[in-house]
């Protein structure tokens, strides 16, 4: 009998190897800095493993894609509240991984309380990356009119010029007040569960593995006590005045490249440092504000208003302009860094070598396109024709999902060693991509924003210049 084991990628890795090791599971090659999608587990022969991103094991122990798995409450919650299945089966606190889900505003000295937020006849702005917990907050609350604008992270850079409230983690109350962020609730208290599949549990022997992670103690528990916040407070807001252009970068894997660019372009900024940057950089340039947010959501508000500017990839150009061909989103200068694939992958045993190959596939069921990029997955199975077909959105760790979970990937890549790594091929290339400055053009068009917008647009296009020769 196999037993299917979904493990977290990321901030709960390193203790679960730990866990796991405890509970005389000992894990190969699973561990921090592990880059392994499936660990082998040599004392548990009958025992498969995967490695997902968190928001992921959820879904695929709901969805009985696998028997157990280890995540976040939050990340369940943040299904459940929308989804309600008794599929999914919360078995264990595992002691570790604590944070706290928090609904912040941005301080100032008349700050926002809850009281405040309800009495208000405007819409409120509400970001998050938990967009169902969001929405369950804010009706839970009975504000008037609300906007829920999911994001992919970084959301505590928003408030207060680009949302109101966030709903946000944080380990404790202090890291949202070192942001410039004020608690006004404490929506969720979370920590690493493990989970079962309802059917799972009625069908398979799962109590050896039961068993001992439930009694064993891996806890930490190093987060702010009960994070001592009270439901309605107030405190300082530290941004004051009305900038008047704003401005985008990215963290992640695009802000080395970045800094380099940026100092080539002669715009000095203070805070953007490699790492852990301040969500709220400081430019050499008046009148400009900066925010650090994810790349994916940079073309989403920059249509919406909420950046005139901001520096992402085309690859998340393309995908939302895919879902919105009328966006006012242009791409203005392409940096040329950063530069990637994206392309179709299958596991090496499928027996095909071209997407076209995938047409003449014989298929009992609809095949399972897996994907960060889900518009341009859409649309490369539709102008394929590659139907029925199924698209499963990830948030990371997507190389994971073959075979078992998808058929099919979409990916970015830039050597290809990753995919091969992985056991994986190449079908297709769907286009190259790199870093793209991007604007809105209406707000490019504006009289008191032409000015500062284009001097940007020049001390770019002159760090351009003088990249060095590849």
């Amino acid at each position: 009998m196999q037993v299917k084991l979904a493990l977290p990628k990321g901030p709960l890795q390193d203790r679960t190897a730990a866990l796991l090791k405890k509970a005389g599971f000992a894990i190969g090659d699973y561990g921090e800095g592990s880059r392994s999608y499936r660990p082998q587990c040599a004392d548990f022969p009958g025992l498969f493993t995967k490695v997902f991103h968190e928001k992921d094991i959820a879904i695929q122990v709901a969805i009985g894609n696998y028997d157990l798995g280890i995540c976040r409450l939050d990340w369940m919650e943040e299904l459940l509240v929308k989804y309600h299945s008794d599929a999914l089966v919360k078995i264990g606190d595992l002691g570790y991984g604590q944070r706290y889900l928090y609904a912040a505003v941005a301080g100032s000295p008349g700050a926002e309380s809850l009281e405040s937020l309800r009495s208000r006849s405007e819409s409120l702005r509400i970001v998050s990356e938990y967009p169902n917990l969001a929405e369950s907050f804010a009706l839970k609350q009975r504000l008037r009119r609300f906007q829920i604008f999911p994001a992919w992270g970084a959301v505590g850079a928003y408030p207060p010029e680009n949302a109101e409230v966030a709903i946000m983690t944080e380990t404790s109350s202090d890291r949202l007040r070192e942001q410039g962020l004020v608690p006004v609730a404490t929506i969720l208290e979370s920590s690493a569960y493990l989970v079962a599949n309802r059917d799972s549990l009625a069908r398979k022997d799962l109590s050896r593995l039961l068993t001992a992670l439930s009694s064993t103690d891996a806890g930490d528990n190093d987060a702010e006590a009960g994070a001592g916040v009270s439901t309605e407070t107030g405190a300082q807001r530290l941004f004051i005045g009305e900038p008047v252009i704003s401005l985008a970068l990215p963290d992640g894997h695009q802000q080395p490249h970045t800094v380099d660019f940026l100092n080539r372009a002669g715009l000095k900024i203070d805070g953007y440092d490699v790492g852990r940057p301040s969500p709220r950089p400081q430019i050499s340039v008046d009148g400009v504000m900066v925010k650090v947010v994810r790349p994916q959501d940079m073309p989403l508000n920059v249509a919406n208003g909420n950046f005139d500017l901001a520096i992402t990839g085309r690859d998340w150009l393309r995908d939302h302009r895919f879902r919105f061909p009328s966006s006012p989103v242009e791409e203005l200068l392409e940096l040329g860094f950063g530069k990637v694939r994206i392309v179709a992958v299958v596991t090496q045993g499928m027996p095909v070598a071209s997407t076209g190959d995938l047409r003449k596939l014989n298929r009992d069921s609809a095949l399972r396109v897996a994907s960060e990029y889900t518009n341009i997955a859409d649309k490369y199975a539709h102008d394929n024709h590659l139907t029925p077909c199924k698209i499963i959105p990830t948030w990371g760790a997507s190389e994971a999902f073959l075979p078992e979970d998808a058929d099919v990937l979409i990916e970015n890549t830039e050597t290809g060693s990753t995919i091969a790594k992985h056991n994986l091929k190449i079908i297709d290339t769907l286009f190259e991509s790199c870093a793209c400055l991007i604007g809105n053009s209406k707000a490019l068009a504006r009289r008191d924003k032409r000015e500062k917008t284009s001097h940007l647009i020049e001390a770019m296009r002159r760090g351009l210049e003088s990249r060095p020769a590849s």
